[in-house]
């Protein structure tokens, strides 16, 4: 990977609307920022939590890995990686912002972002899935799950919540089989010089429209390049998610 160094990120914070205290919330006999962090841990040497609360601060040293405190005026993870990533005093090349929800993260998914960068033109990067036709129109037109369309270069031309592309004089029924889709996978890497440009940018028109905050990279001349996984993932954003993923690890 072009001798590039790489620090791994994970961005989380207590207050949620959905659900407060997420970090915390015990999966099994761990809490799921420690699963987060030990999946993270196989792939990347250098791995640190970026917190606005002690509880999650606390509770990562407890379990033997590297927390740093950050502001809790942030909107976004990224501008969590950025403050993070100054705050510890790296001087990684690449930085790799993991969800800090999705407790059973495969470590190939963080290996295909880390070999964007063997290109050594790419600028960020991101993860994409193929959508699979058998989930049906309703699964794809679902506004919560952000779709892409690549280029030869699988570099991101567009992001998102409506179906892209559309296909002309064809059922919606039937798009699925008519064309590839692919849904974006919210895992973004960053080399360090480009996350400080794109955390000095004002919102963009594209962003504020869609509330995809990758939008305003694009607008502003930024790319995007895409790695391809077909590992499911398990994203956690309500109580009723939690219980999913606790029955999921009872199966494991």
């Amino acid at each position: 990977m072009n001798n590039l160094s790489f620090i791994g990120i994970i961005p989380a914070r207590y207050a949620s609307s959905r659900f407060p205290g997420k970090p915390l919330a015990m999966i099994g006999d761990k809490p799921m920022i420690q699963r987060v962090y030990e999946q993270a841990k196989k792939v990347i040497a250098d791995v640190y939590v970026a917190t606005d609360d002690i509880r999650i601060f606390n509770t990562v040293e407890t379990f033997g890995g590297k927390a740093v405190m950050t502001s809790d005026k942030h909107r976004s993870g990224t501008d969590r990686c950025h403050e993070a990533y100054c705050n510890v005093g790296s001087k990684a090349d690449v930085v790799i912002n993991i969800q800090g929800d999705e407790p059973f993260i495969h470590e190939e998914q963080i290996r295909e972002i880390m070999e964007c960068f063997d290109d050594p033109a790419t600028q960020i990067a991101t993860l994409v899935r193929k959508f699979d036709p058998s989930q049906g129109f309703d699964a794809l037109n679902d506004s919560t799950k952000p779709k892409v369309v690549i280029d030869n270069n699988r570099n991101a031309l567009y992001f998102s919540r409506s179906v892209i592309p559309f296909v002309r004089n064809t059922e919606k029924e039937n798009w699925a089989s008519e064309t590839t889709y692919y849904m974006h996978v919210g895992m973004y890497a960053y080399k360090a010089t480009v996350l400080a440009e794109i955390t000095g940018l004002a919102q963009s028109s594209l962003e504020t429209a869609e509330s995809l905050e990758q939008l305003r990279w694009l607008q502003n001349g930024y790319k995007i390049k895409t790695g391809l996984t077909d590992k499911p993932t398990i994203g956690i954003d309500t109580p009723g998610d939690l219980e999913k993923a606790i029955r999921y690890l009872s199966c494991k």
